[in-house]
């Protein structure tokens, strides 16, 4: 994982583990066949990918709030 990348995402998504939590799904998506929303250069890796793609506004998240989570 190239840290540029992870200090670019986190100026986009400021919470750490919520970072986390979008990179790490986006890995399984990319792992399990979904296709990269960037064009993919050699030698980047799924987690390079997932924050290229948050870095370029390309993949989004939704918050939930604390009173959504139980429904």
């Amino acid at each position: 994982m190239m840290s540029h990348l992870v200090d670019a995402a986190a100026k986009i998504i400021p919470s750490v583990p919520l970072l986390v939590n979008v990179v790490s799904k986006r890995v399984r998506q990319l792992s399990a066949g979904h296709k990269p929303m960037i064009d993919v250069i050699t030698r980047m890796g799924l987690a390079d990918i997932a924050l290229t793609e948050i870095i370029e506004g390309k993949l989004g998240f939704e918050a939930k709030k604390a009173n959504e989570e139980g429904s």
